[in-house]
Order: C-alpha cells, then sequence, then structure tokens
C-alpha cells in the first residue's frame, strides 16, 4: 500500500493577497500561480495555498500551534530580505547547535521560522557524503523541443516551463525533470517517466481521447485497451512522447 505523502497545507486569511504578497516576497518561491481563487506558492517540493474565509479573525490567536519552517542556504541574507519588507520579529536571528534560527511573524500573525543548518545537521546529518543533500534532478532526451512541449504542455497537461533552449516538467510535489534536445537522440528501451493515477481506466480514456496511442508488447498480458493486470504488481499502460520515449500511468492501491 502507498504511505501517504505531506505535500501541501492551506493559510487561510481574511487577506489573501497580502498574505500572498508578503510569502512571493520573503521566500520567493519556485511557483507561484492563482487557480480556483487559490494563491499557490510551491518552496522546495512544499506546497502552500493561500484561500479567503470568512469565519476567522484577522489574525492567529495561536500562532504557536503551526509553525512554518523555511530551510535556507544563507539566513542572514533571508532576515536581511525580511528587514526590508518591514517584518515583526518573534526572535531575532541566533546561533544554536545545529545552525541559525529566526522566528518571524506574516501579515496573518503565523509563527515563519527561518533555519540555516549547520554541516551535519538537518539534511545533511543523514548522510556524510558531498551530494547527501543535493536536491537532484532527472533528465531526458528529445529530438524535437518544440514538438516535446507541445505533446508535456498541450497533450498530457502538464506545467511546461523553457529556458536557455531547455524545458522543465513541473511535476506535482515540487519535482522537476529536464528535457534537453539531443539530434541524435535515440529513445531508451525501457520507461523513463512513471504518472501514478487513482483510476487507471478513466486515465487511459482521458489520454486516448487526447490522441495517445498506447503500446502493446508482445508477452504482456494487456487488454484490448493497452493495460496490463496481474498479481504481480499494479495495473499499468505504456505510451510514448513525440521523440519515441516510454511513459507509463500506473494505478495506485
Amino acid at each position: 500500500m502507498t504511505k501517504p505523502r505531506l505535500n501541501s497545507m492551506l493559510l487561510a486569511s481574511s487577506d489573501p493577497e497580502r498574505l500572498h504578497g508578503w510569502y512571493a516576497a520573503a521566500f520567493d518561491p519556485q511557483q507561484d500561480t492563482k487557480t480556483n481563487g487559490y494563491r499557490i506558492l510551491t518552496f522546495g517540493g512544499f506546497t502552500v495555498l493561500i484561500d479567503h474565509r470568512d469565519d476567522i479573525t484577522d489574525t492567529n490567536p495561536q500562532p504557536g500551534r503551526i509553525i512554518l519552517n523555511f530551510e535556507v542556504a544563507d539566513a542572514r541574507a533571508v532576515a536581511r530580505r525580511l528587514d526590508d519588507i518591514g517584518v515583526t520579529w518573534k526572535a531575532e536571528l541566533e546561533e544554536r547547535e545545529p545552525g541559525l534560527f529566526a522566528t518571524a511573524v506574516d501579515p496573518d500573525g503565523n509563527y515563519v521560522q527561518i533555519i540555516q543548518f549547520h554541516p551535519g545537521h538537518g539534511r545533511d546529518a543523514r548522510g556524510d557524503g558531498v551530494l547527501a543533500a543535493a536536491p537532484a534532478f532527472s533528465g531526458f532526451a528529445v529530438d524535437d523541443l518544440a514538438a516535446a512541449r507541445e505533446f508535456y504542455a498541450g497533450v498530457l497537461g502538464l506545467d511546461v516551463s523553457e529556458a536557455n533552449g531547455l524545458l522543465t516538467l513541473h511535476l506535482p510535489g515540487g519535482r522537476d525533470v529536464l528535457v534537453y534536445p539531443k539530434p541524435n537522440h535515440a529513445p531508451a528501451t525501457f520507461t523513463i517517466l512513471n504518472f501514478p493515477v487513482p483510476d487507471i481506466d478513466a486515465a487511459v480514456a482521458d489520454l486516448s481521447a487526447r490522441g495517445v496511442r498506447f503500446e502493446r508488447y508482445d508477452g504482456f498480458a494487456q487488454d484490448d485497451r493497452g493495460i496490463q493486470r496481474d498479481a504481480e504488481g499494479p495495473p499499468i499502460a505504456w505510451f510514448t512522447d513525440p521523440a519515441g520515449n516510454i511513459l507509463a500511468i500506473l494505478q495506485e492501491d
């Protein structure tokens, strides 16, 4: 069974535009969008949604109950930026054994902690290798960047950005995948990207309606829509992008 994954939180506010502006200016989110009335900010794979509510006070009466922690590379620089926007400090920047810590107060009275861990603490404590705390990302090649963008954004509906002749797929959970052009590209013979879905039959129907053709492979017990179901793994179906790279959707338990 797939374990639950905490990947977001909702901040309710009587003035969501003010609160959004503060977090955007203070912490420079990786993504800053507005969808269905929600302000959505993504920081290092964690999403903060900001929404308007009429049944709350203007300021949080018990801000110590939930504290947002931001791990930063340079706490002093972040503290200076917060000072520039007129932040109120609950606890100014101080040295502790694990690193530098400070607690700010956002416009709604919520406590926001910034943390810069010393080497050997925080995520670094999980391993002693030089890459133990590196936020690694994957990538793959295509032979036509424009066709790839049209497919991943237009057909699959993913959030795609383009910069410096490269595409980035912004996947849920803050996972980014780099897509780069390679003139002599030869697609791999294995699956390069898997998309978990709650209902594979509905996903296959939706993608088929968008023009996706599902692959059939010899020796696999696939139904007439290309879905393989067996006792050894989850239901799964494969398809390819315009460059021939193999992708899959699989149904989570």
